[in-house]
């Protein structure tokens, strides 16, 4: 049977449907663009995803830093998935992100489906792929415009053409851009290049390793484990340093491996293979080593069929993040997004080092991403977002982690969805207009997105020339907080104490209803409520497979959240809510005139004091 052909037109095209791909295609529909999401898995959630069981960590740190857990959309997906899957299902999580994606009518999704080829505009022509020769590998391209990909899902047999006047590459691999000639690079940058002093005098082409993990279940009778002959031996003294075994039910991030090889060519054959002999001679450790008896009714239940990929291509923008701008936690006049994991340093060779298994440079603070390392120097309609942004080697050792990918996407998703209502055709455009880029800025910050240094100003919001008072308050959380434009408190980040706070919480003493009202001098009309919660971002918030609680925070709602609440205009009822679960909720009303918009918060999830962090009516 041949391949079924069929040409598709869209606004926007993401490629990718990881972490970062699936918040891209959210963003973009949900501002009004036509969006085609291709992935080739048949499941949505790149390392996240049941097929690597990597749980999403951020700049929150697994919650050593307190106060800095991502907002925006992987919040809320965070947020559905604590509370329809307190038992902690990867399977549920994928579900629950193909649900979210199918709920945008706007979004065709194309699962299964690879990126095989692009279509330019007339007269481009590739540059050749230089040899690798163990030095930094650098491609430059030809500059050109993407008019369409070419895709391919085999297991129906179909072949699609795909034009759009944007496209986001979330591959992780960059493999949309490295069809289109984008520029990029694989490797590890000399220190000469952008005087990182993290880097080696020489440059070489190795990355991060992959890993394999695995989950085990606990039975009521020894279960005993043979090997294959072709797993790994490690010696009865363990498997290495720094490689510590904790816990049977899920292991180990440190089964890595690959980084010396070509992470792309290499990946489903020899890294795949080498993987899965560590992983089950960790594992034949763990059984038959006699060091862990207590493993003795313990099996093993899964082992992942492809490898967590932390490192490839970085397609190259006007500028490149580096380790110096994540250690001066910059902030840019173009952020977009920001990060704050460690400076993650992996050995290539992985569990074939003698040395550790990482070393983390710590971080002072989060730093921001300005939206030009988020977009191709020289593929002019081409954006990306996630393991394959702008960045050195060393600064991806923090962005890789999937909390700042996703927000990246968000970040891209965005921007493509205005440029295609400003029918703007290259992000560079976007990016030499202040004015543009203020405006992506303060969309993100409408929907829940935190960026350095910048505040929420939007002149549409009608809160802002209105006066606010409430039923009570907590001293140094008074209601005018609501209209500050901050959408998270300062805190300390070891202890969570709060430092300088952005919310109104009402008084638990205080008797009768709790209440927050906005008055104006004039009626003006409410079309649009949208109010900002408390979801305790002093905590982690995690899928994760192992048992370590400290990563879950709260598996359902949470206890800060405000659960049941009124909206009141001139003394009229117009909204009730119960059951809420989610931080930012967005409310259509009728578009009638008042003078006063009372919010009553009957009950939250757990504390006995409303809590809001923002109010906004247009």
């Amino acid at each position: 049977m041949p391949l079924r052909h069929h040409n598709l037109e869209t606004d926007v095209l993401v490629a990718g449907g990881g972490m970062a791909g699936v918040c891209a295609a959210l963003a973009a529909a949900r501002h009004g663009a036509s969006v085609i999401l291709v992935q080739d898995r048949g499941v949505l959630g790149g390392n996240a995803s049941g097929e690597v069981r990597m749980h999403i960590v951020g700049a929150d740190c697994h919650g050593a830093r307190k106060g800095w857990r991502e907002s925006g959309i992987l919040e809320e997906l965070r947020l559905t998935d604590a509370v329809r899957n307190p038992q902690r299902s990867f399977s549920q999580w994928e579900l629950l992100l193909y649900e979210a994606v199918l709920a945008e009518s706007r979004i065709t999704m194309l699962l299964d489906t690879c990126c095989v080829g692009v279509e330019m505009q007339p007269g481009w022509q590739r540059a050749k792929d230089p040899p690798r020769t163990g030095r930094l590998y650098e491609y430059e391209g030809a500059p050109g415009r993407i008019r369409a990909v070419n895709a391919v899902r085999e297991c129906t047999q179909d072949a699609f053409r795909i034009e759009a006047k944007l496209f986001i590459d979330c591959t992780g691999d960059g493999r949309l851009g490295y069809e289109a000639g984008a520029d990029f690079r694989v490797g590890r940058e000399p220190r000469a290049l952008h005087g990182e002093t993290l880097a080696g005098i020489e440059g070489d082409d190795h990355t991060l390793g992959s890993s394999i993990l695995f989950t085990g279940r606990k039975h009521d009778q020894p279960v005993p484990f043979v090997p294959p002959p072709w797993a790994r031996r490690f010696p009865k003294s363990g498997v290495g340093r720094g490689r510590g075994v904790e816990g049977f039910e899920y292991g180990y991030w440190w089964i890595e491996w690959g980084g010396h090889l070509d992470t792309l060519s290499d990946h489903a054959t020899r890294i795949r293979h080498e993987l899965y002999a560590i992983a089950l001679g960790v594992w034949d450790h763990v059984k038959n080593s006699g060091h862990y008896p207590e493993s003795a009714n313990w099996a093993l239940d899964w082992v992942g069929p492809i490898p967590g990929k932390r490192e490839s291509r970085r397609l190259l923008g006007p500028h490149i993040l580096t380790q110096q701008d994540l250690q001066a936690g910059s902030h840019f006049p173009d952020g977009v997004a920001y990060g704050g994991w460690a400076i993650d340093l992996h050995p290539p060779l992985g569990v074939d080092d003698p040395g550790p298994p990482f070393t983390p440079h710590a971080l002072k603070g989060p730093y921001g991403i300005p939206f030009r390392s988020l977009y191709s120097r020289n593929v002019e309609n081409l954006l990306m977002a996630g393991r394959n942004l702008s960045a050195t080697h060393w600064a991806l050792a923090s962005t890789r982690v999937m909390g700042t990918c996703a927000v990246e996407g968000q970040a891209v998703g965005t921007a493509a969805a205005l440029m295609v209502r400003e029918n703007l055709s290259s992000p560079a455009d976007l990016s030499a207009d202040a004015a543009r880029v203020s405006e992506l800025q303060q969309a993100l910050l409408r929907d829940d997105v935190t960026l350095l240094g910048v505040a929420a100003k939007d002149p549409a919001d009608q809160a802002r020339t209105s006066e606010v008072t409430a039923s009570s308050h907590l001293a140094g959380y008074p209601p005018i907080l609501v209209l500050d434009g901050l959408n998270r408190d300062e805190m300390d980040p070891k202890s969570g104490q709060v430092t300088a706070a952005h919310h109104w919480s009402s008084s638990p003493a205080a008797r009768g209803e709790q209440w927050i009202e906005l008055r104006w001098p004039a009626p003006v009309r409410v079309t649009r409520l949208e109010l900002t919660f408390d979801t305790g971002f002093q905590r982690p918030l995690a899928l994760t497979a192992s048992d370590n609680r400290s990563f879950w925070g709260v598996r359902g709602p949470q206890p800060e959240t405000v659960r049941d609440y009124r909206v009141e205009l001139d003394d009229v009822q117009v909204l009730t809510i119960g059951g809420n679960v989610q931080r930012k909720r967005v409310h259509p009303l009728d578009g009638r005139a008042a003078w006063r918009l009372r919010i009553i918060c009957e009950r939250s999830h757990g504390v006995p004091e409303a809590r809001l962090f923002e109010v906004r009516v247009y």
